[in-house]
């Protein structure tokens, strides 16, 4: 587990009770004093000093946040002055031999580190310089600082006058040690507070390259973890995924993600042996705060990802409470094999595509049997039934069974991630139960305040009952937890829902420069054109769109006659045959079937799918009230039915 050697600052006065813990560490400095054994291996080099003993950095008598390899290094370094140090003893003495990892990238990541830490750089070294093929070399003069032995006769008189200089001067010590502590806490406190992380993807150290599922894991579990704390924002996995392998310098992804700090890191598997360190970086100025590094049991990785995000929170001062502690202190051991099949599951559901979709649910279902009592297969297994995508089948085939794995999720553990999300999805767009949704989106937000997914889903439930000034606003939020322009499409559509075709705008467009083969930002893009009757424009768009999706390109060849000869309403009754067709031997949502109707001007067409959406229980019938498609419709009773019968608030 981890290494107990976190610094961690108290930003208040202490208590009486407190005061009693000061007196009583000074008394045991001064016993430490009194031990001739306890000569420390002290090094000094320009403004700072080394505990090589200890493993200690320290600057101007601020200790430097530097541990675990990259002291290890410094050490080797400092006790060989002058010398070059090879990469091969290095190897030797951070790597032992029955462990399996990438050397090349660790060595590189520990000296980065430790230049990092020092203030110093490749380029322009002051202290550790690289000497190509060969291994590295500390420059700077170095002075050793050890007591000298002639000293020691004399050192010990004078450690028992120190002895009794302290009995005597208690109070004295223990108010140095509040000064002490209150001026590193300011120094601390020098930089800008930080409110915002993003977590870049942990590196897989470990010789497989196929590990790179459980590295990933690791990175969603540790994200998953920060996500907990509702005073901290912290950026999505999918914004931060894009810059995994990235050369972009942390400063440059700070200033893309909008953030205060970067955490990054390794994971390294060997065996049932997990090793995971991890870097704490303020973005301006640019710091090194903190390292560490944590060493556990495949079964007990996700538990240390809680004291990692722990350990983040006391760092940068931000204060848990008492559920966010809870949360983050659970146990949650797991069967080793069910978490692989987990990890390499959600690994797939990530890639996006109908076939990784499908080898996903089975390495869930496979999870399920290697552990039935691990709630995070269920509760991803839920969310992937509970969400439409192309080719799936009707929401009476798989809403039932988002429910069931959903509750099961929750039975095992009431916080797990995406439960309550699942619930509340099935409740809103199943079960057209407003209330439920409503509970269990502000359940899953209560646990997870981070959780971009879910603060989308409650946008749209929001705009869907006619609250779009604050459906906006928890739209706004979503935005600012995921930068990343392929989680844009939900807040678009309900800035579309809410008549706020500025926003849309701004965004879609932003989505075409960023990726324009991305087919979703054309196809925005095109519903907004649309509303704003710009004919030309909604027509390259759409059939854009249409393009990158994927059509047959006969099809897509009928499609752009279509739009040549009758414009718009071309295109669209074009579109009606390919969904009346599709519907002979598949599942097409009916709404979508229906505002294709709406735009022939076939109100009766329109009328007899909204129907079958009706049956079928699409879940876009919940968005009758603000579709801006349907707005010819509205006046019509049977529209005024159907929107009762839905139970729209």
């Amino acid at each position: 587990m981890k290494r107990k050697d976190i610094d961690v600052l108290v930003p208040r006065q202490p208590s009486l009770s407190e005061a009693g813990n000061v007196r009583l560490a000074s008394q045991e400095l001064a016993v430490m004093a009194t031990d001739s054994n306890s000569q420390a291996r002290m090094v000094r080099f320009a403004t700072f000093e080394a505990d090589l003993n200890a493993k200690e950095l320290r600057k101007g008598g601020v200790k430097i946040k530097v541990h675990g390899q990259p002291f290890e290094v410094l050490a080797m370094l400092l006790e060989r002055p002058g010398e070059i140090v090879p990469r091969e003893e290095l190897r030797q003495k951070l790597w032992p031999t029955d462990t399996f990892v990438d050397f090349d990238h660790g060595v590189n990541t520990a000296i980065k580190r430790l230049r990092e830490a020092l203030g110093d750089s490749a380029e322009n070294p002051r202290f550790v310089e690289t000497i190509p093929r060969r291994g590295y070399r500390f420059i700077a003069p170095v002075e050793p600082t050890a007591t000298a032995p002639e000293a020691k006769d004399t050192s010990k008189r004078q450690k028992r006058i120190f002895v009794w200089a302290m009995a005597l001067g208690i109070s004295v010590v223990a108010a140095l040690i509040v000064a002490s502590q209150r001026e590193r806490l300011f120094a601390r406190r020098s930089g800008p507070p930080i409110q915002s992380v993003a977590v870049l993807p942990l590196t897989n150290l470990s010789s497989d390259a196929d590990q790179d599922y459980f590295a990933d894991g690791m990175t969603e579990a540790l994200i998953t973890d920060l996500g907990k704390i509702g005073s901290l924002r912290v950026i999505s996995r999918t914004s931060v995924m894009q810059y995994k392998g990235t050369k972009k310098s942390l400063p440059e992804v700070a200033r893309d993600l909008n953030v205060d700090a970067i955490i990054e890191g390794t994971v390294s598997r060997s065996g049932n042996h997990v090793r995971i360190t991890a870097n704490l970086l303020q973005a301006s100025p640019e710091k090194h705060l903190w390292a560490d590094s944590y060493d556990s049991e495949v079964a007990d990785a996700l538990t240390v990802q809680g004291e990692l995000a722990q350990a983040v929170a006391r760092e940068i001062q931000v204060t848990l409470t008492r559920k966010e502690h809870n949360l983050l202190s659970k146990h949650r051991p797991a069967n080793p094999d069910a978490q692989d099949l987990f990890f390499r599951g959600i690994y797939d559901l990530q890639q996006g595509t109908q076939e990784t979709q499908e080898a996903a649910i089975r390495y869930l279902q496979q999870a399920i049997e290697k552990d039935p009592s691990y709630a995070e297969p269920y509760s991803a297994l839920a969310m992937v039934y509970a969400n439409w995508v192309p080719g799936a089948n009707r929401p009476r085939d798989r809403m039932p069974k988002a429910r069931e794995f959903a509750l099961k999720a929750l039975s095992l553990d009431n916080d797990v991630i995406s439960g309550h999300l699942a619930l509340g999805t099935v409740a809103l767009n199943y079960d057209w139960d407003w209330t439920t949704a409503e509970n269990e989106l502000q359940k899953e937000l209560e646990s997870s305040p981070n959780h971009v997914y879910a603060h989308q889903f409650r946008a749209r439930a929001l705009v869907a009952r006619g609250k779009t000034e604050e459906a906006v606003t928890v739209a706004k939020r979503s935005l600012g937890l995921s930068p990343a322009v392929v989680d844009w499409d939900n807040a678009v559509w309900v800035f579309i829902l809410a008549r706020r075709y500025d926003l849309a705008r701004k965004l879609a467009q932003e989505e075409v420069a960023a990726l324009p083969n991305f087919p979703w930002g054309h196809f925005n893009l095109a519903q907004i054109y649309e509303h704003e009757g710009k004919v030309e424009d909604v027509a390259r768009e759409f059939l854009r769109a249409d393009e990158l999706f994927g059509t047959d390109p006969k099809e897509l060849e009928r499609l752009r006659g279509a739009m040549a000869k009758d414009g718009a309403k071309g295109y669209w009754r074009r579109k009606l045959e390919n969904y009346r067709e599709s519907a002979k031997s598949g599942y097409v949502p009916p709404v979508l079937t229906a505002m294709a109707c709406v735009r022939i001007g076939d109100k009766q067409c329109a009328f007899e799918w909204l129907e079958k959406g009706f049956q079928e229980r699409d879940d876009l019938m919940i968005y009758l009230k603000v579709e801006p498609v349907f707005d010819g419709l509205r006046a019509d009773p049977r529209f005024q039915d159907l929107v009762r019968r839905v139970g729209i608030p």
